[in-house]
């Protein structure tokens, strides 16, 4: 039976068992190979993806239930690692074996996407459930609190104007602050 959904912002079309996991379907039928297989109950994370938004478990998500939805995976969060959790990540050096970051990065941008500036509880609370077997927990909240702060700090506000930002000659020539 084929399955129609939205994967990382293209249409995508499966013809595979409605009841194969999602998991499955993105890493053997689509060649996804960023979302990994850790435990095969939706106990650890490692296989977390974006169904319209929301993190989900995709290992025990089955294709059917994806129907008419848009789905993220990894490779769909920024076509070149410049996402903000993706970019503090990398400055914070969370890896250490890397096996359950991408699900860790999903939960994470997730929980940004909802919750634009997080406590230590919002941030335990949400990423709970996703296991690191290195144990870089300290390095992970971290590095959410930078994606966050890198977030705002790419945003531009709604009231600012053309004239309120200063040029690139200016900027370049130390004029601007």
């Amino acid at each position: 039976m084929a399955t129609h959904f939205t994967l990382n912002g293209k249409p995508e079309t499966v013809d595979v068992n409605p009841d194969m996991p999602l998991l499955w379907v993105l890493r053997d039928t689509l060649n996804m190979t960023g979302t990994k297989f850790g435990c095969g109950m939706a106990l650890c994370g490692a296989c977390t993806v974006h169904i319209n938004g929301d993190p989900i478990r995709s290992c025990v998500t089955p294709i059917s239930a994806i129907a008419g939805k848009r789905v993220t995976t990894i490779e769909g969060l920024s076509p070149d690692r410049s996402h903000p959790v993706q970019r503090a990540w990398m400055e914070i050096d969370v890896p250490q074996c890397g096996y359950c970051q991408s699900g860790q990065i999903m939960t994470a941008s997730a929980l940004l996407a909802k919750t634009p500036k997080p406590t230590d509880a919002q941030i335990d609370d949400a990423m709970t459930g996703n296991i690191c077997r290195c144990g870089t927990y300290p390095r992970i909240r971290k590095a959410i609190h930078r994606a966050a702060e890198l977030h705002a700090a790419s945003a531009k506000p709604a009231s600012a104007s053309a004239d309120d930002v200063p040029s690139t000659d200016a900027v370049l020539a130390g004029g601007a602050e």
